[in-house]
């Protein structure tokens, strides 16, 4: 739990929460009403895990009273798969950072990334536009770009003490 201090004055102890996959958790999710296809994956997401009866939830949120007001997905890829991170190994992709707009400004999106930074995992994210500022804040560098690897995201990344970015490979000319 941490409190949230604006203007000196402690207001809420918050803390951010593993989101169920229930029905309750997709009408919280249909509140936030960020920019089409990413917020339709978003509900996609929840509800295929729903069907799934998936009981590992990669949902994350922080509630003000029974309101969810901020939320992400946040994804453990495996090592084989790491091809932004030196030396390869496991990291989080770290998706969909929302916080309905009366809650902004007041530190729950850091509060998010805080908590996601503390596996101690490198962290990749595709930002959303005009984020970048914010991303920057948080510590997170923009990674060099590999077209393939890629394929027109302009990812950036987080890296933990002893971790690099891996070099991109060059193509032969």
């Amino acid at each position: 739990m941490v409190d949230i201090i604006k203007g000196g004055k402690t207001m809420n102890k918050v803390k951010v929460e593993n989101l169920l996959i229930n029905y309750k958790t997709l009408e919280y999710f249909k509140r936030f009403k960020e920019y089409g296809n990413q917020e339709l994956s978003m509900l996609e997401d929840l509800e295929n895990n729903f069907i799934e009866n998936n009981s590992e939830s990669p949902f994350y949120g922080i509630y003000m009273g029974n309101s969810l007001v901020a939320r992400m997905s946040l994804y453990k890829i495996k090592k084989k798969y790491d091809h932004y991170f030196d030396p390869p190994q496991d990291y989080l992709a770290l998706w969909k950072l929302e916080v309905l707009p009366n809650y902004q400004g007041k530190g729950y999106g850091k509060l998010m990334v805080d908590y996601a930074k503390s596996y101690n995992l490198p962290i990749k994210t595709s930002p959303r536009i005009n984020s970048h500022r914010f991303w920057e804040k948080m510590g997170f560098q923009k990674a060099q770009y590999d077209l393939e690897r890629d394929l027109g995201e302009n990812p950036l990344i987080w890296l933990p003490e002893g971790v690099k970015e891996q070099e991109t490979s060059t193509e032969e000319e």
